[in-house]
């Protein structure tokens, strides 16, 4: 079966596009090798940058999902025993990523795009035209995106090595409180950070708020949120009373390196592309931006105006301009982060009195 396009994996990245190559004409396959919807360990902080992208990529039935959520206009850290806020400006979303990928899933199928979910890919080759198989089923395509995430079959074995040497894991679940916050809530602790906002959930009732809880964490600390939450006073005080909505999702490794844009003649997408530090709240809009340009570089090559190798040559050329400065700032801000309590103390508190540095550093993630 031939294809324009192949794609793997079907979050954010590959839905955009699969979309996107799809409204141009491209005979588009979306593999996942999950089944729609579930559960993903994610922020569901949806910035502004997304918010405009989504409502074009989303067909008309799926758009109310964007105008019902909660909007986080303020972003507060909590570290060393301090408080720091920060204005998000203009406002982000808080979106359920098992509504937001069921929305993105369904406007691809409306867009006429071959999707298969519980199909999982089991190897790619070729350099163009590409031969993809699954357990079942072989598949041939023009060319392929690896939107398959920072851990696969594809993940370099360089990157594989890193991820022995410290075990990252993040680890999701929603709760009901009585009374939340419209922010973005950060709090830092040692070997890790946990995050807490107000995520719209459809077809959620009963009184409260739902809350996500979402934290990033050495595996030699914690892999349980109830043990995350001890690591923090304040946090352990505001989690008392929450009623777990959700079970409790997890996934590893995490781990950082550089941007890697392409793959051989394979354009990557979204994490597997880098993973961008999930404090930062951008790694959606990531996975869509890159996702949309992958197929946008592709139009060009599908319409025989030029070969794959310079399709993808300016990808990557775009993604290190437009993408790569948001990698490169969450690097330095997680390293800062990094410096000892007695380094970090005087920084929060002098953060807490120059709001047009905490407005450049919120620039910076963009």
């Amino acid at each position: 079966m031939t294809h324009d396009l192949a794609i793997i994996g079907a979050g954010p990245g590959g839905c955009a596009a699969a979309i996107t190559a799809a409204r141009k004409g491209a005979r588009v396959l979306l593999l996942d090798r999950g089944r729609y919807p579930r559960h993903r360990v994610c922020g569901e902080f949806v910035s502004a940058e997304s918010l405009a992208l989504l409502e074009h990529l989303l067909t008309t039935d799926e758009r109310q999902l964007l105008h019902n959520a909660p909007r986080i206009s303020q972003a507060r850290v909590f570290a060393d025993g301090a408080e720091l806020s920060l204005e998000v400006d203009p406002p982000a979303a808080s979106i359920s990523r098992y509504d937001l990928d069921l929305a993105l899933w369904r406007s691809c199928l409306a867009d006429r795009v071959d999707t298969r979910d519980a199909c999982g890919v089991t190897s790619v080759e070729g350099e163009g035209p590409f031969a993809v198989s699954t357990a079942t089923q072989a598949f041939q395509a023009k060319a392929v995106v690896n939107a398959a995430g920072r851990w696969s079959f594809l993940t370099r074995p360089e990157t594989r090595a890193r991820a022995a040497a410290k075990r990252w894991i993040g680890v999701k679940r929603h709760f009901r409180e009585s009374q939340s916050s419209a922010s973005v809530d950060l709090y830092f602790f040692e070997r890790g950070y946990c995050g807490v906002q107000p995520v719209s959930v459809a077809g959620s009732n009963g009184s409260g708020q739902i809350v996500n809880a979402s934290a990033m964490v050495r595996a030699d600390v914690a892999t349980d949120l109830a043990d995350v939450f001890e690591f923090h006073p304040a946090l352990r005080s505001r989690s008392q009373d929450w009623e777990p909505v959700t079970e409790q999702v997890t996934t590893s490794p995490l781990v950082f390196h550089k941007p890697q844009p392409l793959l051989g003649r394979m354009l990557q997408v979204g994490d597997a592309a880098t993973f961008v530090d999930p404090f930062i709240g951008d790694g959606i809009s990531m996975a869509l931006r890159s996702g949309e340009l992958a197929a946008e570089c592709l139009d060009e090559f599908f319409r025989n105006a030029a070969s794959l190798l310079q399709a993808a040559a300016r990808y990557e050329e775009n993604y290190m301009k437009r993408l790569a400065p948001v990698f490169r700032a969450s690097t330095v801000l997680r390293r800062l982060l990094q410096f000892p309590a007695v380094v970090r103390r005087p920084a929060m508190s002098l953060l807490q009195y120059t709001p047009v540095i905490t407005r450049q550093i919120v620039r910076m993630t963009r």
